[in-house]
């Protein structure tokens, strides 16, 4: 997983960008103040950070400038200061994008992603088509035709693990073990609460019972 470092004062603004990013699959610190935030920066590993301007007692250029003296890891100025001025200096800083306040989600999810594919080859991974079903596996999202289904992240868990093993019959307990984690002790039906579930929201049976053993994903013919 991607490490992101948001620098943002604004507790409101700080709190939605961690959870959006992290319902898109990034881990995620937060530092609502320059020096914590390079405190953070220099004890931990990040591969992308978003950085505010209007900081107190450090600037945000001023943090750049610290950043940039011991690595080159990708910046995106996220604030409110949208003079041409401002963004002249924030690209003298090296910084690989710049977004201004107020922005849009989506948006923002898609330029981490173009910075990551760009600095990193990669921006994690790539989309799961089934049918008439695509399991969006870096925004967190399940779509039916292009319409999005409301899935919770133990669902979109587990309907990706049974699309990775198409054609392989997964019993509870691997369910269990893959989706839950090792250290699950509960009732194997769980699983079979989330299996109903998965189906009425998919409107569809893609998933098939093998009576006595567990569950399977029938693999789709690309032919």
């Amino acid at each position: 997983m991607f490490r992101i470092l948001i620098v943002e004062d604004e507790p409101d603004i700080g709190e939605l960008l961690q959870t959006y990013l992290e319902h898109a699959g990034y881990v995620t610190r937060l530092a609502q103040e320059g020096q914590s935030a390079l405190t953070l920066f220099y004890q931990e590993t990040f591969d992308l950070v978003l950085l505010d301007l209007m900081l107190p007692k450090m600037d945000g250029y001023t943090v750049c400038q610290a950043i940039r003296e011991q690595s080159d890891v990708p910046v995106i100025m996220v604030t409110a200061l949208d003079s041409e001025e401002h963004q002249l200096q924030g690209f003298r800083f090296n910084i690989d994008d710049y977004v201004t306040k107020p922005f849009s989600i989506p948006v923002l999810l898609q330029k981490i992603r173009a910075v990551l594919r760009r600095t990193t080859g990669h921006a994690g991974d790539e989309p799961i088509c089934y049918r008439n079903l695509t399991l969006d596996l870096e925004g967190y999202q399940a779509y039916l035709g292009g319409t999005p289904v409301d899935l919770t992240r133990r669902e979109i868990a587990l309907l990706r693990t049974l699309l990775e093993n198409q054609g392989r019959v997964l019993t509870r307990q691997m369910l269990l073990n893959r989706v839950w984690s090792y250290d699950f002790y509960g009732d194997e039906r769980i699983v079979d609460t989330h299996i109903k579930n998965l189906r009425k929201k998919l409107e569809a049976d893609y998933i098939e019972t093998v009576r006595g053993v567990g569950y399977r994903m029938e693999r789709e013919n690309k032919t």
